[in-house]
Parts: structure tokens; sequence; C-alpha cells
């Protein structure tokens, strides 16, 4: 792999990112009207103008985000081909695959508009756009995973494992952890029979990413009263810090206060710091938010890594991912009319 080459681009490609005063900008403006006309002097242009032509307003902002963004993901794919890189590459987008299934599944089990699943989407991974509008056209869930199965893609083997306990209990959580564990298994797996720097670096983020979500279910358990036999089913081995018994420890504290003393002397003791109004509240949204940006800030760091491994593309990723998720929080809250207090507190700082 000619990493010198592919980071060169991925580099230029970062220079065109969003800086810190241009979102403050963004934050700025009084309305969509006004955010548009911002974003059209960004590398956003050209796809706002293609989007221009059958879309306005908010729905605009969010054609032209995601097709950027695909777009930019797209010419990373290009840029790496080939053995154990390429490969790992793949592993980091089908995250995308996972949370566009997710999606559809939840729609479907709503009885969403097929449309409004549509808009939801972000085909970056695998699942390109005419697989996911074929989808999302499925009449309900058990459909949309038969589909999947036709395919032959590998997400349907634990949908289909576990679409009777999701038919028995309507439980849609049930599908969601089979999907996530599943993905972050073989995730792993993967990288494990490698001693590359490459894997080394994409581990690093893997199991930061399941400790996290780990730390999320025991927090969302605690605040909902479940018996901690029924949760642990939902763990993925992650670090040896947060192994399946450590992380039912927390939880049998059963309090949030209790579970947080836990996390005092490890890497996620920042969210111990978060206001008592909050912990009093078991408002979880904030300590899933803290645990987030605390994720993202670690992969963007990546920019600082080894310029001749994989580090580059993962922060790169990672940062586009952030930007237009900021641009949608910002879009969506001048639509809504949201106090900037709150729409600064919805944003993935970095």
């Amino acid at each position: 792999m000619e990493y010198a080459y592919v980071n060169a681009r991925i580099r230029a490609m970062k220079s065109r990112l969003l800086d810190p005063s241009l979102l403050e900008q963004l934050i700025n403006k009084p309305d969509i009207d006004s955010l548009i006309t911002e974003l059209e002097k960004t590398a956003y242009r050209e796809e706002l103008e293609k989007a221009g032509v059958l879309y306005s307003g908010i729905n605009r902002i969010e054609v032209a985000i995601r097709k950027d963004l695909v777009k930019r993901f797209r010419s990373i794919l290009t840029l790496i081909k080939g053995g154990d890189t390429e490969a790992f590459l793949a592993i980091i987008l089908s995250r995308w695959d996972v949370q566009n299934i997710k999606t559809i599944l939840r729609g479907k089990k709503i009885q969403e508009n097929p449309s409004e699943i549509l808009e939801c989407m972000i085909p970056a991974g695998e699942l390109d756009e005419a697989a996911l509008t074929e989808l999302v056209k499925q009449p309900d869930v058990k459909a949309v995973i038969d589909l999947l199965a036709t395919w032959g893609m590998v997400y349907a083997r634990p949908l289909i494992l576990n679409f009777k306990e999701f038919t028995d209990t309507g439980d849609m959580l049930v599908l969601e952890y089979a999907l996530d564990t599943f993905y972050y298994e073989d995730a792993i797996s993967k990288v494990k029979t490698s001693e590359s720097d490459d894997a080394r670096v994409l581990k690093n983020i893997l199991i930061t990413e399941i400790d996290i979500n780990n730390i999320k279910t025991v927090l969302r358990a605690i605040r909902d009263r479940i018996d901690p036999d029924e949760v642990k089913r939902y763990f993925v081995k992650g670090s040896p810090e947060f192994d399946a018994n450590k992380l039912l420890t927390m939880m049998k504290t059963g309090t949030i206060e209790g579970a947080l003393k836990y996390l005092e002397q490890t890497p996620y003791q920042f969210i111990t710091k978060i206001p008592p109004e909050y912990i009093a509240a078991e408002k979880i949204s904030a300590f899933e938010k803290e645990l987030e940006r605390y994720l993202v800030k670690k992969a963007i760091s990546q920019f600082l890594g080894d310029p001749l491994s994989i580090a580059i593309p993962i922060a790169y990723i990672w940062a586009k991912y952030t930007e237009v998720t900021n641009i949608r929080v910002i879009a969506r809250c001048k639509v809504t009319e949201v106090p900037e207090k709150d729409l600064r507190e919805a944003l993935i700082s970095v």
C-alpha cells in the first residue's frame, strides 16, 4: 500500500473540512435559507446545487451533505485497493450498513413512510443507494431480513437467528443488539489475525467503541431497572477492564451514581464530572453524549498517528461524519427554533 500517496490525498480532503470558525458562523445563522447560503461557500456547494433541483429548505441540506459524505468515503475506497488495508477500511464503513439496517427495521416495525426511512440512509458501506431503496420497499421486518438473506449478506444471519425472539417479544432491541454483536465480533476476529500497525490502530478504536456501548447498556439498564441477568447477554467482549463480570458489578450497584464510581479509575472517569442534577434525574442522554464525544476525539486524533498507516483514513472518516452530523444538528435546530444553548449541547465537539 502506497500510504504516502494515499494519505497525501486524504490530507487534501481534510483541508476542505469546515474549521471551527465556519461552524460557529453556521450556528449563528438565523434561518435555513441563510444557512444554505453560507454552506454554498464551502465544499458542499456542488451537492447543494444538485439537490436544489428537487429539494428546498432542510431537505436540500440533508440530501446534499449525505451525498457529499458518501462521495468522499467512496473516493477513499478507490484509493485503497487490495490486501488487509482494503479489508480494514471495509470494516470501518460497514458500521453504516449496520446502522442503515437497524434504521430500516425500526421503520418497518412502526410502519414508517418508506420515503422518510430512505432519507435517513447513509449508503457508505456495501449497501449502496439502490440496495437500500430495495430494502426500504419491503413490506415488513421479515421481508427485509429475507431479502438480505437472498443477497447473501452476512448480517442476515444474526437477524434470522434472533427473529423468533423478536416476534415473541416485539422488542426491536433483540435484533439491534444481535446486529451490533455480530458486527463487533466479526470485526475483532478479522483484526486479531494480523499483527500489523493497521490492525493495532483499528482494533484500538473498535475496542473503545465496544467498551462505550457496554457502558451505555449498563447505564440504560440501571435507569430502566432491568434485571442484570437479562442484560448480560447484550454485552460484547471488549477490553479486559470491562469484561462481563465487571460490567455486572457496575450494574449491581443499582444506581447511576454507584456505576459512575466504578469508572473513576478508568479512561471514562470524565463522565463522573457530569452535573449532579443529571445523575439524580438519570438523564442517560447526557452521559451518552459525552461518551460519544470521547470516541470521536479519539478517532480524529489519529490524524497525529503514523502517516504510513490506516490512521489517517480512520481519522478522516470520523471527522467527516462528525462534520455532517453537526451540520444536520444545526439545520434541524434552526427549523424547530431550538434555543442556541440546547443546539450547542447537541453538537459533537471535537
